[in-house]
């Protein structure tokens, strides 16, 4: 069973992976299960992830994130609102409570 910490760890690493493109355009440099697991996170929690129904659309959100913001938000800020996309949707989906 995957611990609150692996989880955690999993979403620092997807965040990790979110970056500023040209101007406010964000580039997610998509892991896949074995990315993960090289970079030594929980293999359950790797494998559960990228193999989830909401996968694909947790991805689609992350990149569209600057589609969502109020004008005239910082590049910074839309960043952040693409990590937190991660966060969200982990959380909805994993008990991160303990």
């Amino acid at each position: 069973m995957t611990t609150p910490e692996e989880l955690r760890d999993v979403v620092r690493f997807l965040q990790g992976r979110i970056e500023l493109g040209d101007g406010t355009t964000i580039v997610f440099n998509v892991p896949t299960a074995e990315d993960m697991i090289a970079a030594g996170l929980d293999e359950t929690a790797a494998r559960s992830m990228t193999g989830a129904p909401w996968w694909p659309e947790m991805v689609d959100d992350v990149i569209e994130t600057p589609d969502f913001a109020e004008p005239g938000d910082s590049p910074a800020r839309i960043l952040g609102y693409a990590r937190d996309v991660v966060q969200e949707y982990v959380w909805k989906r994993f008990d991160l409570e303990n």
